[in-house]
Order: structure tokens, then sequence, then C-alpha cells
């Protein structure tokens, strides 16, 4: 984005001692003339949110002068977005992290949804889920392709881990076959799709829980990456003069018949970002402590946790 910037203009800008003469000095009525263009039989929810919608973009505006050629470059910069997002990397959802809007949507659903105290906090989705990944048995690992040859086999061997725990409903009662969806990255910092060198689905599997609502399976202990920068939402992190790391963590969907989807994320203790997220996804709740693992040669350290669900 940095040269789709125009260069600052050398006019001086309307003062902003008196916040409404400079607001008023620009047009108003257009945005009156806006919100009443929409028609009797519009959709129900966009009449009721866009009138809300268009005066907080017009006065935003107005608020910050914005120039034709500073619109242009927004503009273009939101096609980027779309033009490099697929099914393996959605930019304009990257976007929409970095600015905290998905952690806010997310927030304000999870509350206006929940029926209970003690149902699991929600976290983003982020941009690299991937459906339809195997279904594996429980006690299977979700690690593929290892071998010496691989330029992390170390850091995945020391970081090895066990995750068990169970899915209960808000009343304490387990859930039986409900579908635990994990994936996260490689020691490398990159999911697989990220990466070529990496097996399909790698570090991704669902997992079925059984009558007790209890799940198990074999991962590594998440590590800390930045978010991928080649693009416009990395371009304009540096613009804004921010870091782009987030901290280790495992993504989850959780589902079963009867209840809400959870989306949610597990967060290392031992990471030095969790208090600096650059998507500002992180919850006290979703922040997790590994133990070591003992007698166990596929795995050095041992997470449980039990996901609530909320009936929807």
């Amino acid at each position: 984005m940095g040269d789709m910037i125009p260069t600052p203009r050398q006019t001086p800008r309307p003062s902003r001692s008196n916040s409404i003469s400079v607001k008023t000095q620009y047009d108003v009525t257009i945005t009156d003339s806006v919100i009443a263009a929409t028609g009797p039989n519009a959709n129900r929810r966009l009449a009721q949110i866009m009138p809300s919608l268009v005066r907080h973009l017009h006065d935003f505006a107005r608020e910050v002068d914005l120039t034709v050629a500073e619109w242009t470059a927004a503009i273009e910069f939101l096609n980027q977005c779309g033009k490099m997002s697929d099914d393996r990397r959605n930019e304009t959802q990257l976007l929409c992290d970095i600015l905290g809007l998905e952690s806010l949507v997310d927030d304000i659903t999870s509350k206006l949804l929940a029926t209970s105290h003690s149902e699991t906090p929600s976290a983003i989705l982020g941009p690299f889920y991937r459906h339809n990944a195997p279904l594996l048995p429980n006690g299977s690992s979700i690690v593929r392709g290892l071998s010496p040859s691989v330029s992390w086999y170390e850091k995945a061997v020391e970081d090895s881990a066990f995750m068990t725990g169970r899915v209960l409903s808000s009343d304490g009662q387990p859930i039986k076959g409900a579908i635990v969806d994990v994936w996260h990255s490689a020691p490398n910092g990159l999911y697989e799709q990220q990466d070529e060198s990496q097996p399909e689905m790698n570090f991704r599997g669902r997992f079925e829980t059984d009558k007790d609502g209890r799940y198990a399976f074999y991962c590594l202990r998440p590590v800390p990456y930045p978010i991928p920068d080649d693009g416009p939402a990395g371009r304009l992190l540096a613009l804004l003069d921010r870091r782009p790391y987030r901290p280790g963590h495992i993504h989850f969907i959780v589902a079963a018949p009867g209840f809400r989807a959870l989306t949610t994320q597990l967060y290392d203790d031992r990471d030095e970002y969790i208090t600096k997220d650059a998507v500002f996804a992180v919850k006290d709740e979703l922040v997790v402590k590994f133990v070591p693992r003992h007698d166990d040669p596929q795995a050095r350290w041992s997470l449980e946790y039990d996901f609530v669900l909320g009936r929807g």
C-alpha cells in the first residue's frame, strides 16, 4: 500500500478548534439524501443498519478532510485485498483482523448468543482455516511428514504434545459425537497451505468425542509467527509502525447437534506475544499451560482442556 498513499498535501488543512464548523463546511445534505433513498421493500436488516453506516462513513470523510486521491488509494487497497484472496488465503479477512474488527465482531456475537457464563469463550477464525480436514481416530496425530530431513524436525520433537479433554454442555454433561476440528502452524510459523514443503492438510484434523465426551490427539506446542506481510494488510502494518506477530495458538471449531458451534483458539502461556497480539484476539480464559509428559515416546508435553458449548 506504500506507493498507493498520496504525498501529504502542502496546503494547510482547516483548523479543528471548532469541530462543528469543520464538519458543516462540507455538504451535509448528501448524508440524509443517501439514507432517504432506501426503498420501502429493502432488506429489513440492511434498512436497520445502513443509516448508521452511512452516517459514520460520511462523518469520517468530513472529519479527516478525505480527498479523492486518498479515497482512490483506499479503493485500490481493498481491490488488491480481494485479488489476493482465494480458498487458501483470505487477505480481506486478514485486514479485518489487524484492525481488530473480527475480534470485536466475534465478541459482540458471542455475548449476544451466550446462554451461560460457563461457555468457553470464542475467538476469531483467522484466514487459514480449511474445510474437510481428515476425520481421524482419537489418539492419533495431526503431525504428518515429520522426518529428520525437515528443517524444523528438532523443534517439532522438542514441542511434541498430547492434548485431551472433554466437550461438555453448559450444565456439565458430556456431549457424545461432537466434532473437534483442530489446526495449527508448523514450527516454522507457516500453515501448510503457505508452505509447499509440507504435506497436504498437515497439522489439521477432526476428532469425534466418545460416550464420555472425550477427544484426544497428538500435536505440537504452538509457536509465535508473523501474519503474512507480503500483501496489502502487511504493508498497512508497516505504514502504521506495528509488529505483525501473533502469539502461539491452536485453532478449534467444536460442533455438535443441538449446540452452537464454537470457534476459538488456545494460547500457550510461555509466549512473549500474549499481550502483543497483532489481531487482538487473546482472552485470559484461553491462555493455557502445557505440563511435562512422561513415559510417552510421542510427546514431551501434555495439555488437558474441556470445551463447554452453549445450546443453540
